[in-house]
């Protein structure tokens, strides 16, 4: 969810305002996944290395975070969505997990949607704690090292339970993963925009899901049609 802070300079305003209003679009395509169907909704919310920003901003964030989970709760709740964090929950301040758990215990089987913030989220680190938690297996004799495959790392990352993404969309005009669902966007169909996250609209969502039906999704395979002997 890229180009809060680049929305709030172009009107003048101070970042964090561009933080709250891209809270609001967070509100807009929770709501259009419901309508629409869809299952799984991952957003980016904070990095790993996103903790390297001014103290001030990071602290902002954190209340906004923290605002967002108890101001979201009744909501959830009725419209059936499930909150779950993943990435280094253990690093955010004790009130911001304290409301987090709250939510994520009063949402846990609500079953229309899953709505998944990273937190404090990193790719690498992730791949890099599967691989520790595997090593872990092999020294305790649980696994032995000739049977791993992709499903025991799988089940090791912070998503296992989850299927990989269909669809990554990054706004704001930047042309690369920046550190996300470096597994799990394996093969997932790739949308680049350079909509800045508060402008992103239910509408641009929308043709995006159109544009991804028209793709032709092979998974490395050739796929032969009944005529092609």
């Amino acid at each position: 969810m890229d180009g809060n802070g680049r929305w709030a300079k172009k009107k003048m305003m101070n970042r964090i305002r561009g933080h709250e209003k891209g809270a609001d679009t967070v509100r807009a395509i929770v709501n259009a996944c419901c309508e629409i169907g869809i299952e799984y909704l991952t957003l980016y919310a904070f990095s790993t290395e996103n903790w390297d920003r001014p103290q001030t901003e990071v602290s902002a964030l954190m209340r906004l975070l923290k605002r967002f989970s108890v101001s979201e709760r009744a909501e959830f709740i009725e419209k059936n969505i499930r909150l779950d964090v993943i990435g280094q929950k253990e690093r955010l301040p004790e009130d911001v997990r304290k409301e987090l758990d709250i939510t994520m215990d009063k949402t846990r089987h609500n079953t229309r949607l899953a709505v998944n913030l990273a937190l404090s989220y990193g790719g690498r680190e992730e791949i890099t704690r599967a691989a520790v938690r595997l090593a872990k297996d092999i020294s305790n004799g649980r696994l032995m090292p000739e049977k791993i495959c992709e499903k025991d790392l799988s089940d090791h990352l912070y998503t296992k339970g989850m299927p990989d993404p269909d669809i990554l969309i990054r706004t704001s005009g930047e042309m690369r993963l920046s550190n996300f669902m470096l597994w799990q966007a394996a093969y997932a169909e790739i949308f680049f925009t350079d909509t800045l996250w508060p402008d992103f609209t239910k509408n641009e969502f929308i043709d995006i899901l159109k544009e991804y039906q028209t793709r032709d999704r092979r998974f490395g395979r050739i796929l032969c049609s009944s005529n092609d002997g």
